[in-house]
């Protein structure tokens, strides 16, 4: 376990995985540009879920390069990578399921996105996330949740229109599993000590 935590610390490391979600980052947003176009603005922040979710822990990269602990975004980035990350293999397996097919895009963003939920939870022992920094990235989460799906600003998969209410639900309760996974994984246990 110490050679893993030993490889995770590596300067070489952090910056590649820094650019790895800088990119990613930049082409989530992207990706989401078409729905922005057709969105109220004041509903921008909380519409590219994805994209935000690897900017929180893009964020929490650069703060490990300068030897920063920066709580409330590594609380952040547990919260959403995981939500979001396993959301994202969900709802693309459901696709599958319903349409028996899923394009070769739909692997990639499965694969993706499950690297994005197994990172959040791979550098959660260097977190310094205090409880009110959980609350808060607690309160964006589910709040979030209100805007996709009582405001209906949620990520469009038109293969599953006909399940929102369903996936409302799976996602509100993702949210709370992905807040207990942190409190569980950057509150509750013993920190490690940063070093580089």
């Amino acid at each position: 376990m110490q050679y893993v935590y030993w490889f995770l610390v590596n300067k070489r490391f952090l910056l590649t995985l820094f650019f790895i979600n800088l990119v990613g980052t930049v082409y989530g947003y992207i990706w989401y540009m078409p729905q922005l176009s057709d969105t109220p603005w004041y509903f921008w922040p909380f519409v590219p879920d994805s994209p935000t979710a690897s900017l929180f822990f893009t964020i929490v990269l650069l703060g490990f390069l300068w030897k920063k602990s920066w709580g409330l975004f590594q609380a952040l980035a547990i919260i959403t990578l995981f939500k979001y990350g396993i959301w994202a293999v969900v709802m693309n397996l459901l696709v599958l399921k319903v349409t028996g097919y899923l394009p070769w895009e739909g692997y990639m963003l499965m694969a993706s996105h499950l690297g994005m939920a197994v990172q959040g939870l791979l550098y959660a022992p260097f977190y310094r996330v205090k409880v009110w920094h959980l609350a808060a990235a607690a309160l964006w989460a589910l709040h979030n949740e209100i805007i996709d799906y009582v405001y209906m600003q949620y990520p469009m998969y038109p293969q599953l229109n006909l399940y929102i209410k369903e996936i409302g639900y799976f996602t509100f309760w993702l949210s709370v599993g992905s807040i207990f996974l942190a409190w569980y994984l950057a509150v509750r246990e013993k920190r490690l000590k940063w070093t580089l």
